[in-house]
């Protein structure tokens, strides 16, 4: 078996034994990314010498009989729009293509201190803006499943340097199902966690009240063991402030799931007209695995389902048109001197911003301008409200709730990107959760011909439900 198709604990388990190295392990990384990454364009930047030297100081530790964590010596990749000291960090965009990151993100001191190691920077839809990673400014990823279909987006490249083995491990960020869409699409396990357990401070912003950082795994029981050493509080983000009990990965890995005591709800709104046969088919036959089992079944509502699109949609571009504000090309980034200040920004803006981000600024700066922020933002603000108080109805009732991930699997090139409208109904499923702030996992439920994925949401704070969900899933 190749070295680079290793999960984290089975990584974790041959460096405790000495069977491998570090640096071995690493190497074997970047030799798949030298193999395949010309044709699957997974990476922007390669930190090939920061890695070797990351892997040396874990054999170091482990020749001197130190303890290590479970992410120690364990090759991982990083969504370009997470802050790696002196790395470059381009959010995929022209805008800041040479900008290199002055500080650690929270979760990378947090994933440096547990001894991880980097292999490099992912590709991703500019400023985690797309569904599909084809709004690059840089070049698309191609899907490692079937190289003329996409990844998913806006984490694509994490998901397929994940799926192709160029690492262990990705983190990805996730704002309206940017971590979930490409790990169904690639047939990986993506996992979006509650808004607040995981600390923002490095993640460019995109949308602050969306954005969440999380783990892209080959397994349930690796995205555990990430979401372990990234989450917590931070008081550098003050949505981090929770006072909650640690999570740790063995609560979820030492309970086995009781299926006679799982409540799974399936909400009927999402069943409907617009969703694939196939991946119906696949996330029914999913859910009949658990009721087999033992679990039970039953339909739940979540009727404000219909307008969390349109919701989304709007309070999304007009934190954008805020966030994005400060790319002006007078303090870093890209810059294009004109006449005066004024065409200056003008000049920068347009040349620095792909189509997208500038469709999404447009649309944001509409909404939020007199007149019109009362009928489209404010109003938008009371749908999530609804949307919110409808997953809580829910949980009065079941522990957990089961979807598609996307309503198709992977789609081509090209497909979607002249209908903007038909490319924001990809995100249907995964939309609704952002909104509410609830934590979901996309586990693949069919491989083989194009992965589906199933999508697994929980109550607020409850990632240890939904990790033993997927994890008992993955068994059965």
């Amino acid at each position: 078996m190749s070295l680079a198709k290793l999960t984290i604990k089975e990584a974790h388990e041959k460096l405790k034994k000495r069977e491998i190295s570090a640096v071995e392990l690493t190497q074997a990384a970047l030799k798949e990314i030298e193999k395949k990454d010309e044709k699957i364009s997974a990476f922007l930047t390669l930190t090939s010498e920061l890695a070797l030297k990351q892997a040396k100081k874990v054999d170091e530790q482990i020749a001197l009989g130190e303890s290590i964590s479970p992410l120690a010596g364990v090759p991982a990749a990083v969504k370009d729009n997470i802050l790696i000291e002196d790395v470059k960090c381009t959010a995929a965009s022209k805008i800041l293509e040479n900008y290199v990151a002055a500080y650690d993100a929270t979760v990378i001191k947090k994933l440096k201190s547990a001894g991880a190691v980097f292999v490099g920077k992912t590709n991703m839809d500019e400023f985690a803006m797309g569904s599909s990673t084809e709004n690059s400014a840089f070049k698309p990823t191609r899907n490692p499943v079937d190289t003329e279909r996409v990844p998913g987006g806006s984490s694509g490249g994490s998901a397929a340097a994940v799926k192709a083995d160029e690492c262990v491990y990705a983190l990805g960020s996730d704002t309206g199902g940017s971590i979930r869409q490409p790990a169904g699409f690639c047939g990986v396990v993506g996992l979006k966690p509650t808004y607040g357990a995981v600390s923002r401070y490095g993640l460019m912003a995109m949308a602050s009240s969306l954005d969440q950082i999380g783990p892209l795994a080959k397994t349930a029981e690796d995205a555990a063991y990430i979401f372990e050493a990234i989450s917590g509080p931070d008081e550098n983000d003050a949505t981090s402030q929770s006072k909650r009990p640690v999570f740790k990965a063995d609560d979820v890995l030492s309970e086995p799931l009781n299926f006679k005591k799982l409540k799974i709800g399936i909400p009927k709104e999402y069943f409907v007209e617009g969703l694939e046969h196939e991946t119906e088919k696949a996330v029914r036959g999913a859910i009949q695995k658990f009721e087999d089992a033992g679990a039970e079944v039953k339909e739940v509502s979540l009727p404000s389902t219909g307008y969390a699109l349109a919701c989304y949609y709007i309070i999304m571009p007009a934190e954008v048109s805020a966030n994005l504000a400060r790319y002006d090309g007078i303090k870093y980034g890209y810059s294009k001197p004109e006449r005066d200040l004024f065409e200056s920004y003008l000049a920068t803006r347009h040349e620095g911003f792909g189509k997208e981000v500038r469709r999404r600024i447009m649309l944001g700066t509409y909404v939020l301008s007199s007149g019109y922020y009362d009928a489209y933002y404010l109003k938008a603000q009371k749908v999530r409200a609804l949307i919110k108080k409808d997953f809580e109805n829910a949980f009065k009732e079941v522990d957990v709730i089961m979807t598609p991930t996307s309503p198709s699997p992977a789609f081509k090139f090209g497909e979607k990107t002249d209908d903007p409208l038909a490319m924001y109904l990809a995100d249907i499923y995964t939309v609704p959760v952002n909104l509410a702030g609830v934590p979901a996992i996309s586990v693949p439920c069919r491989e083989g011909s194009l992965p589906i994925g199933l999508q697994i949401i929980g109550r607020h704070f409850d990632e240890k439900t939904i990790l033993q969900t997927a994890l008992a899933y993955e068994r059965i």
